[in-house]
């Protein structure tokens, strides 16, 4: 084969970014209850996660003399964690869902010459906009929460508690844990959609 011939095939496999994110993108739409779902876990873990953090902003600093106050903060810190684990799990267990119901799709790129890195790449695209949006909502959702709470227990001295930038923080952290914790929840079912043999995908029954 000359090379002209080879670099032809490898344009026709490598297919750019915008069309990886077109698929993605649709892949959402037609199941949006599945990605609603997926969004969902990622959306109450960082809910939660958000309104503890947003909780110690409104609260008087910790006394590291007092165990009780320690005690709590560390308890609290064991349950976000524990909440982002279980998104985690939730996460990746309604992707490999998601990889069962596109056998035959994922076969049929695979026999038109998509490489496993598109594949893999269409699961990160989908994890990664679904994390975005489900974070952000589900900060508005913790922060809403914690700061209606203490409306009624500081009043008006609420809007002073916390800065703009400590409240820019707290969205940027959620943000990141939020699509980290969506990404990492995706390795295993992308690599598991990548690796599907190409023709044995194509004759499953689904």
């Amino acid at each position: 084969m000359s090379t002209q011939q080879t670099g032809a095939i490898r344009k026709q496999v490598q297919l750019p970014l915008s069309v990886a994110f077109r698929i993605s993108l649709l892949n959402i739409r037609v199941r949006f209850l599945r990605a609603l779902i997926t969004a969902a876990g990622v959306m109450l873990g960082i809910a939660f996660f958000t309104a503890v953090r947003a909780a110690a902003l409104y609260a008087p600093p910790i006394d590291p003399n007092d165990p009780a106050a320690i005690e709590t903060a560390t308890r609290q810190t064991w349950l976000v964690v524990m909440s982002l684990l279980m998104s985690t799990v939730g996460i990746s267990n309604s992707m490999l869902m998601a990889v069962t119901e596109r056998y035959k799709e994922i076969g049929t790129m695979k026999c038109l010459g998509a490489l496993d890195s598109f594949v893999v790449k269409l699961f990160f695209l989908e994890a990664g906009m679904l994390g975005v949006v489900a974070s952000a909502i589900g900060f508005v959702v913790g922060w809403g929460l914690v700061f209606i709470i203490n409306l009624f227990r500081l009043g008006a001295a609420v809007w002073g508690a916390a800065s703009l930038l400590e409240l820019l923080a707290l969205l940027g952290q959620a943000m990141a844990v939020g699509v980290v914790v969506t990404v990492v929840a995706t390795i295993l079912p992308a690599i598991r959609a990548a690796k599907m043999p190409p023709a044995a995908a194509l004759r499953v029954e689904v």
